[in-house]
């Protein structure tokens, strides 16, 4: 595991929540934190409590993520209903890497490269007082806020999911 805190999107990460204010650290993972599940076994903490960022192509072609509690699925037909739009586009690999900077199964919902045209969080993340988000690298989370994460991303609180 060494090395991870010296990867480019892990320094970008950290500029990025010094900037921000964000008061917790960068906790580096023996296990990977690819999946929701994987990371919560690592934390010995719920599932639930994962802030994973997702991301889907609006109909205009920009992103839009999704902060959403690894305990359930995004409903991808609800929220563009909640959203007054067609469909949610999926976003390969390149796509997510080339909007946010970011691999696959490391995206933070912080230190961007560019910035999502909409943001929203699950409201479900409300339910904890901790929960855990990525921070640039699969190895690599840190723990925060339904509030914070609200405070440094914009995002707007809506069911995503059951």
């Amino acid at each position: 595991m060494d090395g991870i805190l010296e990867k480019a999107a892990v320094k970008r990460f950290q500029e990025a929540a010094q900037t921000l204010g964000v008061k917790g650290q960068v906790k580096v993972l023996a296990d990977t934190a690819r999946t929701a599940v994987d990371a919560a076994n690592s934390l010995g903490i719920e599932v639930g409590q994962i802030a994973s960022s997702l991301i889907f192509k609006l109909p205009s072609g920009n992103p839009l993520l999704i902060i959403t509690s690894g305990r359930h699925r995004v409903d991808t037909e609800l929220v563009a209903k909640n959203l007054n739009i067609p469909d949610l586009g999926r976003a390969d690999a390149n796509y997510v890497k080339e909007v946010s900077g970011y691999s696959v199964g490391g995206v933070s919902p912080i230190g961007w490269t560019s910035t999502p045209e909409i943001t929203l969080i699950d409201q479900a993340l409300n339910d904890y007082d901790v929960v855990w988000a990525a921070s640039g690298h699969p190895h690599a989370v840190y723990p925060t806020s339904f509030d914070e994460l609200i405070a440094c991303t914009s995002a707007t609180p809506m069911i995503v999911g059951d």
